[in-house]
């Protein structure tokens, strides 16, 4: 009996587990068809969820509805924005809820989210994209027709929720992130207590000014809530803005026009520990065993109502009077510290809120800095009227205060500054209507980063007049590098608070720069014996991709006594540097190198994707050993370094694109045209492969007596490719023409045509030439030949034409030959038969066979001595005659 009692109970049991596994696949459609019917009666916005699951056993005994990634997208004025974006959403219900009909509401008693994105924007009309609700003119009044879900929420929670609140019109930007908030209470009662809990950081801007940047804030509150009357009421509650505390008292209220407010705060203690509290938690450190004196002190309301029109009326004083602090492992403290600060509105007006720093002052040793700021009309057009007065030693500053430094500082700041000006002026240029004066000067002053690099300031001082602030000596040094720079910044208020591009005209002179003392590395790793066993595909240092500011728009005049770039020392350097919209241009730019000179125009654009560059350049009598060896597009142009001695002028005009990293030339892409002319030249055909080779193949060709001097030759390149155009040079009587191509792999394509008198082309051919007069000697023409050189520089393949020529000169001469005999042979016949005719006989008469076979006999003599000259010409035996044969 036992037996089967147990038997039928784990029966059950396992039935009820079941059952929880499988009621969730019954109604899940049905809810969500009820979610999707619940959304489309109240919102006018394109809605989407991936997917509705049901669990009973995420909040058992209760049900739990979870929605996957549901995203509400705005409609016009707003269209395609996010309003809410919720990474899960879940809604907890008692499990009867369940078995409702299609027409009864769901009752939801908890709702919690994760991930989510709520996006609040007013545009320039004062419109909200918050406003979706369905309008609906003619409200029904058939109470039978029942809302698919009804809230009756007893808690609710969100985590890492980010709120980004955005006005258009008054340019009010507002983020809360890392939001984190629940509250538990009986929203099924008009009246409630809801108790709640809410971490965040919070971000602030006013028209592109900064005021809180990522500021923790916490608060527990136990506030009491009238859903009656839409009224919210402070009652527990601790506030903590980073560390300093705070207690609210009073309420907020829901009106038809807005909010109305009726708060009050402050600081529920006055030490002084409460000003280091404000301070974000990684810039003050631990504030337990910090000493302080003195108070600090905030006191605020905010009373009225918040509308399309207005704002509530309020008054923030922010009060320290005589205090000081020092920290446990610090020597210095800060002495006399004194805070008067207030931040007022009267009218409920935001236009006529106001900021008045009346005074602030504090002493490290015998240092006193103070400072006093009023700002009015902040959102039409501020007017600032600040004032700074004071010395500060660097070096104290992290002696009495816990800055994170890899480095100490050094240097004394010293300031005696007014300023009175309106952002409208600022932002127009108006600098007429500005009106600064004083001096800031900084001297003694060192840095070091995290890389060991160096700056060290031995003095700067800045003029401030009414229309612009003068730059009037800044002299510093860094690495090898010295400069001295004086200039003018024309709108130095509108770079400082309107984002505007920082102009100025400056003048730069430096016995020595050096550019790597410029340029920064990402992930520099210093070297270490533990670095030697890096991966050959883990870069130990990586070049930081360099990039012209896009905020200068400035020139600089510079002149420089040496300038180290790479492997190259530059001498006497001058030009003027304009810098605009992420490009640089260069005017007039001049420096002595290589024995001679470059003048160089030209600009690099850093603002796509890839830099580029785009330069004429004029080269002076550059001794060309050096400047086609260590530069390395000269030594892909014209691989000449070793071979030619001497010096060249050129004009290069080019263009490409250049390496990110090092703003070096991208050899591949550069495409442009060189006319260069040598000087003084001679060759050195020893360091030569090809001209070894080529000498090799023509014997008669002596490259090292090649004259260069004065020849002038015409490239051009592209896509790697370098064009010779056809130039002509001489070699003793030799005429010689050369044109052709190379790649930068050194890969050539190479044709010289040489018109070669006949004495060049070897003994046979001076044989030959010997037979003949001086006379006919001298009528041979130049035997063109034709050199082809391929294979590369270092490997040159050379192919001549040499035997045709060869072959070509005999068959001249032959002709030649040939020519002059018949012509003999021609002059004996006529002189026999004028030999036979009678004196006197003027008859013609026919002549008889005697004298024809006479005539024929002086023919074949002509023959004979004929062919007994060509075979003496061309050293051939002659043949012995018979003399006994008798026709």
């Amino acid at each position: 009996m036992f037996k089967k009692t147990i038997i039928i109970t784990g029966a059950i049991f396992l039935l009820l587990i079941g059952s929880l596994f499988a009621i969730p696949y019954f109604f899940k459609d049905q809810i969500k068809a009820k979610i999707i019917s619940a959304i489309n009666q109240k919102v006018d916005a394109k809605v989407s969820f991936a997917d509705a699951d049901l669990s009973l056993f995420k909040n058992f005994p209760n049900a739990n509805v979870t929605i996957e990634k549901l995203a509400i997208i705005n409609k016009a004025p707003f269209e395609g924005d996010t309003l809410v974006s919720l990474g899960e959403l879940n809604l907890k219900m008692s499990i009867k809820e369940l078995f409702k009909g299609d027409n009864e509401p769901m009752n939801i008693d908890g709702i919690s989210s994760k991930n989510g994105l709520i996006n609040i924007i007013f545009n320039k009309d004062g419109i909200g994209n918050y406003d979706i609700a369905i309008k609906d003119d003619k409200p029904s009044t058939d109470d039978s027709k029942s809302k698919p879900l009804a809230l009756n929420i007893k808690n609710y929670k969100i985590e890492n929720f980010q709120f980004r609140y955005f006005d258009e019109s008054s340019k009010i930007k507002m983020l809360i992130d890392s939001l984190n908030h629940e509250g538990t209470g009986d929203f099924a009662a008009s009246k409630l207590d809801l108790d709640t809990k809410s971490t965040a950081k919070i971000s602030l801007d006013m028209d592109k000014v900064n005021y809180m940047n990522h500021v923790a804030f916490t608060l527990d509150a136990v506030l009491g809530i009238d859903l009656e009357n839409s009224k919210y009421t402070f009652k527990e509650n601790k506030a903590l803005i980073n560390q300093l505390p705070l207690a609210f008292d009073g309420f907020i209220q829901i009106v038809d026009a807005g909010q109305e407010y009726d708060l009050k705060f402050k600081t529920p203690t006055s030490s002084f520990k409460n000003f280091l509290g404000v301070i974000p938690a990684a810039y003050a450190a631990n504030l337990d065993n910090v000493k302080t004196t003195g108070d600090f002190s905030i006191v605020g309301f905010a009373k009225g109502l918040y509308s399309d029109t207005t704002v509530p009326k309020f008054n923030v004083e922010i009060a320290s009077n005589n205090a000081s602090f020092q920290y446990p492992d610090l020597p210095k403290s800060v002495q006399n510290i004194v805070i008067d600060a207030k931040i007022i509105n009267q009218t409920g007006t935001l236009n006529d809120t106001y900021v008045n720093l009346d005074k602030l002052s504090f002493r490290i040793d015998q240092d006193v800095f103070n400072a006093k700021a009023n700002i009015k009309n902040i959102t039409e057009n501020a007017l600032v009227d600040a004032m700074l007065k004071g010395t500060i030693n660097l070096a104290n500053l992290s002696k009495a205060y816990p800055i994170k430094l890899d480095k100490p500082l050094s240097g004394i700041l010293k300031a005696d500054v007014t300023t009175k000006f309106d952002m409208q002026s600022v932002e127009k240029s108006q600098y007429q209507n500005i009106d600064n004066a004083g001096t800031m000067s900084l001297s003694g002053f060192k840095y070091t980063d995290e890389n060991g690099k160096s700056m060290n300031i031995s003095n700067a001082a800045i003029a401030f007049n009414p229309s612009r602030v003068n730059l009037k000596q800044f002299n510093a040094s860094t690495g090898k590098s010295d400069l001295s720079v004086t200039g003018v910044l024309e709108n130095f208020y509108g770079f400082l608070f309107r984002n505007q591009n920082l102009q100025g005209n400056f003048n730069l002179t430096s016995n020595q720069l050096s550019v790597d003392d410029f340029v920064t590395s990402e992930n520099e790793t210093p070297k270490t014996e533990a670095n030697k066993t890096v991966s050959k595909n883990t870069n130990a240092k990586k070049t930081e991709a360099m990039k012209i500011p896009a905020f200068l728009d400035c020139t600089l005049t510079a002149k420089a006594n040496t300038v180290l770039y790479d492997n190259l020392t530059l001498k006497n350097v001058s030009g003027k540097l304009t810098i605009k919209d992420e490009k640089l241009t260069m005017e007039n730019v001049k420096t002595s190198i290589f024995g001679g000179s470059i003048g160089l125009n030209g600009d690099v654009s850093t603002k796509g994707k890839t830099p580029t560059f785009n330069m004429d350049l004029g080269l002076t009598e550059l001794d060309i050993a050096q400047s086609f060896t260590q530069l390395d597009m000269l030594k892909k142009l014209a691989p000449i370094a070793g071979v030619v001695n001497g010096k060249i002028n050129s004009t290069i005009k080019l263009k490409g694109n250049l390496d990110a990293n090092e703003l070096t030339p991208d050899l591949s892409t550069i495409t442009g045209d060189l006319l260069g002319q040598f000087l003084s030249t001679t060759i050195n055909s020893k360091n030569s492969a090809l001209l070894t080779a080529l000498s090799s193949n023509i014997k008669f060709l002596d490259p090292s007596k090649i004259n260069l001097n004065n020849l002038k030759a015409a490239i051009s390149f592209q896509d790697g490719k370098v064009n010779v155009k056809p130039f002509n040079i001489k070699y003793q009587d030799i005429q010689a023409n050369i044109g052709g191509t190379h790649g930068f792999d050194q890969s050539m394509n190479y044709n010289i045509k040489l018109n070669v008198p006949a004495k060049y082309l070897g003994t046979d051919a001076n044989n030959l030439i010997s037979k003949l007069s001086a006379s006919d000697a001298q009528k041979l023409e130049s035997i063109p030949i034709n050199a082809m050189l391929t294979g590369t520089f270092s490997k040159p393949k050379i192919s001549t034409d040499l035997k045709t020529a060869a072959t070509n000169l005999t068959n001249q001469l032959i002709q030649q030959q040939k020519t002059k005999l018949v012509n003999k042979g021609t002059s004996a016949l006529t002189d026999l038969i004028n030999k036979n005719k009678k004196a006197g006989d003027t008859t013609k008469t026919t002549v008889p066979a005697t004298k024809v076979e006479a005539q024929e006999k002086a023919k074949e003599e002509v023959k004979s001595k004929a062919s007994d000259l060509l075979n003496g010409l061309f050293n051939k035996k002659k043949k012995v005659v018979d003399t006994t044969k008798v026709k």
